[in-house]
């Protein structure tokens, strides 16, 4: 049920809480920058294992004319300035089998969203790279169904599998949380991930983009830790209202290492 990433990084019950976070997507080097060192230097202080993570195209936004990214070239040349640079593993999101081998060669994580968790052909391409993977579960789909996602990627030949929870669809524009989910998808013998800001989300809420009530990302977090989970998933930015992507449901980067500290603390007594 273990995974390991970058050869350093252990992922599992019994091990360390683990956060995966940056902006939604890759603005510019700017913000790409100002957010891991930022987040580099307070999960150093707490001891939290992390993994630097940023879109180099967001292929499912709601709108047309909404910002994308900087696409599959110069977003994987950033991301490798960053894991050389910062010395941090790096996870981002490929959407069409043609990718993965390109992703495989920068990437300590490939990251397959959550829209297209059931595409066969993607699963089984980033399944062949060999790199460990991180499947968001489908806003359509029960924890259950998660079963024939794992044995399509372990089928393919790769166990090293995680599985992250986004919340399931209630009615319009609005998720909600099943934290029996968590433990759920953990029987299927993966870690499980808990996206905290991504659940927060209002899709297409906000009419030509995606709302978001990022109020509620402490107390739901708090709840997920709880529950049990090997990690957390979080889109994190200097400046939230300024985001280019997912601003609503971000989490300030001013404001996460008092969450983060009080999510260690919940993480240790649930672990004994």
């Amino acid at each position: 049920m273990e995974v390991t990433i970058a050869e350093k990084i252990k992922v599992g019950p019994g091990r360390p809480l683990i956060l995966m976070a940056g902006p939604c997507v890759i603005e510019s080097e700017e913000v790409v920058l100002e957010t891991v060192a930022g987040l580099k230097e307070i999960t150093g202080r707490l001891g939290m294992p992390y993994i630097f993570k940023a879109s180099f195209d967001k292929a499912n936004r709601t709108s047309l004319t909404s910002f994308r990214g900087p696409g599959l070239k110069r977003g994987l040349e950033l991301l490798a300035r960053v894991r050389e640079e910062y010395q941090v593993p790096v996870i981002s999101d490929i959407h069409e089998p043609g990718q993965a081998a390109a992703a495989a060669e920068v990437l300590d994580v490939i990251q397959i969203p959550a829209f297209l968790c059931r595409q066969t052909d993607l699963l089984v391409a980033a399944a062949r790279t060999g790199k460990p993977l991180s499947i968001k579960k489908g806003q359509f789909l029960s924890p259950w169904d998660m079963e024939n996602v794992v044995s399509k990627v372990r089928d393919s030949g790769n166990g090293q599998i995680m599985l992250t929870e986004r919340g399931i669809m209630y009615g319009y524009n609005n998720l909600v949380v099943d934290m029996r989910a968590l433990p759920v998808m953990r029987s299927l013998g993966c870690p499980v991930i808990y996206d905290a800001t991504h659940s927060v989300q209002l899709p297409g809420g906000a009419g030509g983009s995606s709302g978001g009530q990022r109020q509620f990302i402490p107390p739901l977090t708090r709840a997920a830790v709880a529950a049990g989970i090997d990690g957390l998933f979080m889109e994190i930015h200097p400046q939230p209202d300024k985001a280019l992507c997912d601003g609503p449901n971000s989490m300030p980067l001013g404001e996460v290492e008092s969450l983060l500290r009080t999510l260690q603390q919940i993480h240790e007594v649930v672990n004994g």
